[in-house]
Parts: C-alpha cells; structure tokens; sequence
C-alpha cells in the first residue's frame, strides 16, 4: 500500500491524459509526474528524510499539489496547515509536529519573521517561499529550491503499509493541537473506498473548490490519483465559476461544504441544464439542512450524495439511490467499516434510540501524534468514539441528531441546534442559518439564531424572531435572539464556526 506508486504508473500508461488543471495551467500526468519528481528530489536533496515532517502553509496552488505527492513518494510526512491560522496557532502546531522544513506562501513572510526565535528546530534555510518575492528576505525561494535537481524518479523509499503519510491538525486548533495520524495504508483506502462510493473511472472530471488542505478533500483527491483520472482545483471558491467550469470542462464529480452547495443554489447563475454532465455533488464537513437537500433533489435528480465521519477513521454515505427515500439520513454503512450507537454506560442502543456514534474501519487512524492520552480517550476497545450523537433506524440507516459539543442544555432539557435550524431555513427571507446555544440565570443556556438573509430581504430580527417560536414543537427550543449578519466565521474547509459566534455574541 505505497500511494506514492500511483502517479509514476499513471504516467507511463497514460502519460497524455488530462491529470490537473489549476488556472491556465493544465499538466498530463507525465508532466505532473516531472514535476512532483523535482519537488521530491529537491527536498532529499535539501537532507529531509523518510518520516521527517514537512508543513505547508499555502492556499489552494501548483506547489501544494505537488508537495502532496512528492511526500507521497519520498515517505516525508507532510502536516498541511490553514493559512488562516494565526502567528501563535501557527507556531505551536510546528512545534507539536516536529516540522524541520516549512512551504509558507509570501503573503506569510512578516508573521514567520516573527515566529522564528520560537521555532528553533526549523532552519532559516528550511522555510521555502512559494510566490513573487520582490526583494532578498533571507529566506529560500521555491524556485531556487527546485533549481538544479533531476527530474527523474527519486529513490525508492521502501514505504510500507505502516509508513505515515500526512499529520492532519483538526479544524481550527486551539489550546492542545489535535495531530491526527494517517498512514499509506490509510489513504490507499481512500483510493479505493471512495472510488467505489463515487462511482469514479479513469474518465470521470473532479472539480474541487474548496480548500485542499482540510480532509475532506482527500475524498475526491485520492481517488482521482488511484483511477488516473483528471482533477481541476480552483484557487478560491466562487461559485460563478463553478457553475462556468462544470458546463465547460464537463466535471463530473464535485465534492463541497454545505456553505458552498448553499451558495451555488442560490446564485443567479445556477442553472441545472448547464450541469448535465454531474454525476455526483457531494457534501460533507457538516449536516446540510432538509430544505437545500430537497433543492438539490429536484433541480439535479439522482446526483446527490452525503458523507458523514471523522478524520479520524470512520464514515456514512447517503448513495444517491437513498436521497430521496432517506433524505433526513445520512446514509448506510459502506462495506468493511462498523458503526455502533452506544449509551453512556458502553451498552449498545437500540433502533431510533439516540446514543453516541462509534465506529471502527481499515481508515482509522494511528493516533493522535505526541498524544497517547488523547488516544486512549477517544479510540475503546478499538471503537472509534466521535462525540457526536445519533440513531439508527429499523433499516440500519444513520441519522445524526447533533454534535455533542453544540448541544444546548436548557432546563434540564437536551435542545439541538440542528432541530431549530431546520426549521427557521424554510423562511423564504433566510439563506443561512446557525443555532448555538448562550448561558442563561433561569434555563442555565438558552438558544441564540445567527441568519444570513437573502439580498434586499425585508424581514427583521424581530420577525423572525416571532416567526421562528411560533413554530418550533417545544417551548425549549424558542430562540432568545435572532442576530441578521452580513456572514459567518469560516474556517479554511468552509465550516461555520459556532464557536466564535458564540464567543462575539458574548462579548458584545
């Protein structure tokens, strides 16, 4: 299971097929393959070994493409990294890492002279540059970094089942970074278990347009590699071009965020006779809301598909022959891979009772890197715990009632966001909408709506305030406060951070 075996063979066999496009930039896989080669032998040559780690601190680009598969080959261990971290979330994700080299983007290059007394393990030479640098900074340039190495393939690295691939830090860390630990063996898995899922071939055209440094690309990312097949990558999300390359390029797989598939829907632009060549839209990362699933249903039947899991090992996926039939779910148990719904006491829940999800599979991680504690307290009897809380019904399929962390306690009473949620998006004014819960002297917490209204809406905070309790099922889950913003706090994957919604509304 050596994921870096697939792109050489892609490029002796099929040499001449599209294999990425970015921008105006489009590569064969001989092309591609020349290029990660350069990469791979520029970072032998720069001394960083077999299961030394590399960071990247990059948006969506060439390079990252590149470094992804060049780590692939050589068994360094890459831990993609949000640009959108800051200087000390940044700093401490290095440090836990055991990062020697570092790929920032120059945008980066103020924050990492200021980083660079507290990172003592990175050499100044080791910070790579990827971007126009107008003046000497004293840091490496990629250019100069790949200057001068042979293209030709690096030495074989030995890799093994075992051999760690990536260090995948959770969205957003703060406080003690959560390193999440896949192997070769783990991604080959991807390959193939999403490969199937998908219904992917040698001929399909993925289109991503998310941030690729999040896991929930590698669902599209990796199957791609192990079919041979063609991959464009969007720099940054706009859903106008989108809509234009899917009708263009004839993309027929696009993995997306709820935030994103809200977006495409209602642009002026969306157009579902221009998207005809769709074989798959796939969410992932969060739950997306009844009301936009019901969109997408009809506007492009038979395409949809919903994934549920966590980074650490283990998933749902709604098929698109379930979407209409089981539409509140978020699908069945693919092959090779248990779920379990357990009660606080460990004892097995039965059908619709709600419980914590667990699970098990061949994608589990290793563990939490430096965290044996962590570990422990998350994977039980090799069950998989993931905090977050569902049910099985009488057919086996999973729906997930919320996540544990964003569950409102209020009078004693379990309230989930995702219930109110569900309701307040079917008002005709409101695009976007999340719940999260506030402290409050009577119930303890209490629940507090952020909406993103359509464009020249008419509707007020009151309104809707009024509208919303009147039809919610308890008076428990009547919102405080309704709170009309311009948009929400996104992390680099696309999710809504409650979090700081929370945290803003507090200290307002």
């Amino acid at each position: 299971m050596n994921i870096g075996s697939l792109l050489p063979r892609h490029a002796r066999y099929r040499g001449e097929h599209d294999a990425f496009v970015i921008g105006e930039q489009r590569l064969n896989f001989r092309e591609l393959n020349s290029r990660v080669n350069l990469a791979a032998n520029a970072l032998l040559a720069a001394g960083i070994r077999k299961g030394e780690k590399m960071a990247t601190v990059l948006p969506n680009c060439e390079e990252l493409m590149l470094l992804y598969w060049a780590a692939a080959k050589t068994g360094i261990v890459i831990v993609p990294s949000s640009p959108l971290l800051q200087a000390s979330g940044l700093a401490t994700l290095l440090n836990d890492s055991d990062t020697v080299i570092v790929f920032a983007d120059v945008s980066f290059i103020k924050m990492i002279e200021k980083m660079q007394d507290n990172l003592p393990e990175i050499n100044k030479e080791n910070w790579i540059l990827v971007g126009e640098i107008k003046e000497s900074c004293g840091f490496t340039r990629w250019t100069d970094f790949i200057s001068g190495v042979s293209d030709e393939e690096p030495p074989d690295a030995n890799l093994v089942d075992d051999d760690v691939y990536n260090i995948m830090y959770s969205s957003g860390t703060t406080g003690a970074p959560k390193g999440i630990v896949h192997t070769h063996y783990v991604r080959a898995n991807y390959c193939t278990q999403f490969a199937s899922a998908w219904r992917m071939s040698p001929e399909s055209v993925v289109l991503h347009a998310g941030a690729i440094v999040f896991n929930g690309a590698m669902l599209d990312l990796m199957p791609w590699m192990y079919l041979g097949a063609t991959y464009i990558l969007h720099q940054t999300f706009d859903p106008a071009e989108v809509l234009k390359t899917i009708f263009q390029e004839k993309v027929t797989h696009i993995v997306m965020v709820p935030s994103q598939i809200v977006a495409l829907l209602n642009h002026p632009e969306f157009d579902p006779k221009k998207l005809s060549s769709l074989e798959m839209l796939q969410s992932v990362g969060a739950p997306l809301l009844l009301e936009y699933k019901q969109k997408l249903n009809e506007s492009l039947p038979g395409i949809f598909y919903e994934l549920y899991g966590v980074t650490e090992g283990f998933f749902s996926i709604l098929d698109r022959d379930d979407a209409v039939r089981k539409i509140g779910s978020v699908g069945s148990v693919p092959a090779f891979i248990d779920i379990r719904i357990l009660r606080e006491n460990g004892e097995e829940c039965g059908p619709n009772e709600v419980g914590e999800i667990c699970g098990r599979s061949a994608m589990m991680m290793q563990g939490y890197y430096n965290r044996p504690d962590l570990t422990e307290k998350t994977i039980v009897n090799n069950w998989l715990h993931s905090g977050d809380l569902g049910y099985m019904d009488d057919d086996g399929y999973l729906f997930l009632v919320d996540r544990v962390k964003d569950m409102i306690i209020s009078g004693g009473v379990n309230v989930f966001p995702k219930d109110i949620e569900e309701i307040i998006i079917k008002h005709p004014e409101v695009a976007e909408v999340a719940v999260f819960g506030v402290p409050d002297k009577r119930w303890g917490e209490t629940p507090v709506a952020a909406v993103i209204c359509h464009a020249d809406h008419n509707v007020t905070a009151d309104i809707l305030k009024a509208w919303t309790n009147q039809r919610v099922d308890a008076k428990f889950q009547r919102v405080k406060e309704i709170l009309i913003l311009d948009s929400f706090p996104r992390n680099v994957a696309g999710k809504t951070l409650k979090r700081e919604m929370r945290e803003a509304y507090l200290s307002s």
